[in-house]
């Protein structure tokens, strides 16, 4: 270790942090190099599924979350991250080079790295307490700071017609052979599985459940709190934008719905991200009328507050991270591996 760079120890434990961070049906689609001075972040194209995200965005939004996971790691842990987003326009899977730098960490930092471990994708009804718009005024400010804007749909009729996306989005994938297998493979794994949306963690798998017409995975159902059937479900839909439509544009909106669920979660708010109707290009331009056209959206998230007898639901696994880090250079300084713990660098 070089002076003035984090130990190998303070590396991989905030990249065993950043991979907390969910992904598209929990595919993990990310690779990390790691060098003395910096930390670099890289698309995993073998772990795309083309069926469901057949332009790669969610695979992009799924890497810019754990960018943003890893970026609040690393504040916690006494380090700052200068971030060049897409650094080598030779290598378009190299989506982030972070520059490490001493830091003092802020009250702040720590509250936001306690959300990341207790951060869960919630699919059950919530309960009939609604977000305040001052809670909802917090989320759209720290997703502005993030170069991505947050509309929330807090009318009626904006709500139905996001409801509409929903549900049409999933007929429109359920009737496509490629898209049922794909989700079939990625969801109801057995236990010890580290990748894929785990038995225990699917939405309920009826027509208007809870009036939530949400993904449909191959999995048990989630054990819904009692008395949730009767208590209308208060949760709020957000769609998350920006300006443009690019690989850079998909990338900080990864890193604004990170923070937006991080903050959430840290008011003590159940969410859940909800892609699935901006996989089909209808319905994404259906959602991005209700932006005005002014914005691409690039993902959907459900919040709302759990109910109080809700049981805390299980981690969803992760793969080992050793399998997701290789070294930069390969150079003596670099990061090496856990003893304890059988991986590739």
């Amino acid at each position: 270790m070089r002076r003035g760079c984090p130990d190998d120890r303070t590396l991989r434990l905030a990249i065993t942090l950043a991979v907390r961070a969910p992904s598209v049906h929990n595919s993990q689609p990310w690779r990390w190099r790691v060098g003395g001075r910096s930390v670099h972040l890289y698309a995993d194209w073998s772990r795309h599924l083309p069926a469901t995200d057949p332009d790669g965005r969610d695979l992009v939004v799924s890497c810019g979350a754990a960018l943003h996971h890893l970026r609040v790691a690393l504040a916690a842990l006494g380090w700052g991250a200068t971030v060049h987003r897409l650094p080598n326009p030779n290598d378009r899977d190299h989506l982030a080079s972070v520059e490490l730098s001493p830091r003092q960490p802020s009250h702040d930092d720590i509250t936001l790295v306690s959300a990341v471990p207790r951060r869960r994708s919630d699919r059950r009804l919530y309960s009939s307490w609604p977000v305040s718009d001052a809670l909802l005024d917090q989320l759209r400010t720290h997703s502005t700071e993030e170069a991505s804007l947050l509309r929330a749909a807090t009318d009626p009729a904006t709500r139905s017609r996001l409801l509409l996306a929903l549900a049409e989005a999933r007929r429109t994938q359920e009737s496509d052979d490629d898209y049922c297998w794909e989700v079939a493979a990625w969801s109801g794994r057995y236990a010890g599985d580290p990748d894929g949306v785990p038995a225990g963690a699917a939405p309920a798998d009826q027509d208007g459940y809870g009036g939530l017409p949400l993904r449909r995975f191959v999995a048990p159902l989630l054990t819904q709190p009692p008395g949730a059937l009767t208590d209308p479900d208060g949760g709020t839909l957000v769609v998350l934008g920006t300006g443009s439509d690019d690989l850079r544009s998909r990338l900080h909106a990864g890193e604004a719905a990170s923070v937006v669920l991080l903050r959430a979660t840290s008011f003590g708010l159940a969410t859940c991200p909800l892609s699935q109707p901006l996989e089909v290009p209808e319905t994404r331009a259906a959602i991005r009328s209700l932006l005005g056209g002014q914005a691409f959206p690039q993902l959907m998230l459900r919040i709302g507050w759990a109910h109080l007898n809700a049981d805390p639901l299980p981690a969803t696994p992760r793969r080992p991270v050793g399998q997701v880090i290789s070294r930069l250079d390969g150079g003596p300084d670099g990061v090496v591996a856990d003893p304890r713990t059988p991986t590739t660098w």
